[in-house]
């Protein structure tokens, strides 16, 4: 179907391939040709294409139910937030489909911990340039893009950029009207830009310091991606609250967002709430993923092949000097920061290579691949790319 007898909203520019089946870390179009996945729907497919155990309880979690609402408790639930709760600085959860949900929660706990502490003025939430908090309003708002803000209305009053990874420059936009900062430990869209552990601890000081909360966004980079179930953890330090989604569902549309109970002191019966999410079937896979990525070997892989590719993205830069500025990112959440735009060496590998990546703002070409990907696959997507870099630069030359 071409675009013009399509009757999906164009808010979308995909490419002519219609994917049709998966397995591990390749995917295969209606024409059968046959793919090396290295985006992984966006750091969503965290153990690949339909992973076996994850087709398993999808399949038998099918055949008991799927959905009660949150009117009546929910056994995988109660769960997956022990699990969470066990394992980092929460003690409580909320489960959404989404992680603009996620992000939507976060922010509204922030401001309603303030007003049940009796200061309903701090509502200010300072965001980075660059950073990507997802689609609702708010949260567009938050992450201040021009581009997903314009054309909408007026700005939500109490969102504020600060330059990213510049302690003094956000020392000073912070005052007594704010309520939260909210930071990516690994920016996504914004250029696959790693916040440096030390500017994580100097935010968690500001914060104590202030009187405000911390909000990461870990839609992206968590669930295993970097190398430890979360990207704050290389840090050392915890925020108030947490939103995750993406890879914690293993390609199933789920997230949450996690608080202390503290910061989550203001949301009582009746505040927030969901239709779906935290549904049954989300959680008998949300349990599954959790359960495999706290596997000791899981990690331990990950963070194998990621100084593998790490390496490898290195190597690349030096061959291709001309072409490649940096590598950016952290453990499998890459990105090789280029001097021309990255869309069409994006659509040379696919298109040529059959080998599917992600581009980013400031020039990235971005890789997320699935955490079980193999040295080998490693070696295939860094081989291709190197061809595509070589044939652009004889290209340029000719």
């Amino acid at each position: 179907m071409s675009a013009a007898e399509s009757h999906i909203l164009p808010v979308y520019s995909p490419p002519e391939q219609i994917f049709v089946r998966g397995e591990g870390s390749w995917i295969w179009d209606e024409k059968g040709d046959k793919y090396l996945d290295c985006i992984a729907g966006i750091a969503v497919n965290a153990f690949g294409h339909a992973p076996p155990f994850l087709v398993k309880t999808l399949t038998e979690q099918a055949g008991k139910l799927w959905h009660t609402s949150n009117m009546f408790k929910v056994k995988g639930q109660e769960e997956l937030a022990a699990k969470y709760t066990r394992d980092t600085f929460a003690d409580v959860v909320f489960f959404t489909n989404s992680g603009t949900e996620a992000i939507e929660g976060a922010l509204k706990t922030a401001r309603k911990y303030h007003s049940a502490n009796g200061h309903p003025e701090r509502i200010d939430v300072i965001g980075f340039q660059g950073s990507f908090h997802g689609r609702s309003y708010a949260a567009v708002n938050a992450s201040g893009n021009p581009n997903y803000v314009d054309g909408f209305g007026p700005r939500l009053p109490g969102y504020i950029q600060a330059p990213w990874g510049d302690l003094d420059a956000l020392k000073k936009l912070i005052g007594p009207t704010t309520a939260a900062i909210i930071l990516e430990p690994v920016q996504g869209e914004g250029g696959v830009r790693a916040a440096s552990d030390e500017y994580l601890r100097g935010l968690r000081k500001l914060a104590d310091d202030n009187g405000f909360l911390i909000i990461f966004d870990e839609v992206q980079s968590g669930a295993g991606r970097t190398g430890k179930m979360w990207a704050h953890q290389w840090a050392g330090v915890s925020p108030d609250i947490m939103a995750v989604a993406k890879g914690v569902g293993g390609g199933f549309p789920m997230g949450a967002f996690l608080a202390s109970k503290e910061a989550a002191k203001g949301m009582v019966r009746g505040v927030h709430g969901t239709t779906f999410g935290g549904n049954p079937l989300a959680m008998a896979i949300g349990n599954a993923v959790y359960d495999e990525l706290s596997k000791p070997q899981t990690l331990e892989h990950v963070n194998k092949v990621a100084n593998q590719l790490t390496q490898a993205l290195e190597s690349l830069k030096d061959r291709h000097p001309d072409l490649v500025v940096a590598v950016t990112g952290k453990g499998l959440l890459r990105g090789l920061k280029l001097k021309i735009d990255p869309k069409p060496i994006q659509g040379k590998l696919r298109d040529q290579k059959k080998v599917l990546v992600g581009v980013a703002g400031d020039n990235v070409l971005r890789l997320a691949p699935p955490l079980n990907i193999s040295e080998d696959e490693v070696r295939q997507a860094i081989d291709a790319i190197d061809a595509v870099l070589a044939a652009q630069m004889a290209e340029a030359g000719a």
